[in-house]
């Protein structure tokens, strides 16, 4: 496990959660069981995250693409999702943690609402660290969402289009709200990001492993930052004129 340093820690860490599938068939399991051991994960590095001090975290639990899967399969991910938001609802409020949800949240089953939106509310005061769950989330999508809302506001003269700089555009993308991710890492072994917060990539450090999602801890997650500080240690990774 690498050392990190408390001093250059990465503000705002985006997670594509990836293996789940793989580590279930590599043990001659159905993918259930992969995705029941990746929601483990789950709260094996957000209590990590916690205690290392990052102000936001934001994991790619279920994407927009995600909805074309088995029904089962996905019934399954709603299900853990739901018991998820349930068992960890007094861990995230007693450790004032903010949970957020991006995404297209209205297509979510009733029942995954139920203890979604109530949490959200409860912990909307909460200032030690956010995480956010990017449900149903598509950043193509996210896009082009504030793409029309902006079009629509220039139509009605509430904008002037002159005045829509990629600072404008930025402030309406609600993956953004928790600002830029300063350290993206991918598990599972895959070097792509798949349609996940591409426009606040555009200055993020990229970090990808090939350990499967199930299987990530916390030494993981250190090696991780380690190679993030590597790369920034020349410049402080938070310097806005290194932006764009």
């Amino acid at each position: 496990m690498s050392w990190v340093e408390a001093r250059n820690l990465p503000r705002h860490v985006g997670i594509i959660m990836d293996g789940n599938g793989r580590w279930a068939t590599l043990r001659g399991e159905d993918r259930q069981a992969g995705h029941k051991a990746g929601s483990a994960a789950v709260r094996r590095i957000v209590r990590v995250s916690r205690r290392l001090g990052i102000s936001a975290l934001t994991l790619y639990a279920f994407s927009e693409q995600n909805w074309a899967r088995p029904q089962g399969e996905v019934e399954a991910l709603m299900g853990l999702l739901e018991e998820f938001l349930k068992s960890e609802r007094d861990e995230i409020l007693d450790n004032g943690i903010r949970l957020v949800a991006i995404g297209d949240t209205g297509r979510l089953p009733e029942f995954v609402r139920e203890s979604l939106d109530p949490l959200a509310r409860a912990s909307s005061e909460n200032e030690k660290m956010t995480l956010a769950l990017a449900l149903s989330y598509g950043a193509r999508e996210e896009i082009a969402h504030v793409a029309r809302a902006l079009a629509t506001a220039a139509i009605a003269g509430q904008i002037d289009p002159t005045e829509i700089t990629a600072k404008l555009i930025a402030s309406r993308i609600p993956s953004l709200s928790v600002g830029e991710p300063d350290l993206i890492l991918r598990t599972g072994g895959e070097q792509r990001l798949s349609n996940f917060l591409l426009y606040g990539a555009a200055n993020a450090e990229l970090v990808f492993s090939d350990r499967l999602w199930p299987d990530f801890d916390e030494a993981d997650l250190f090696d991780a930052i380690h190679t993030y500080q590597t790369r920034t240690a020349a410049y402080s990774p938070h310097d806005e004129s290194r932006r764009g």
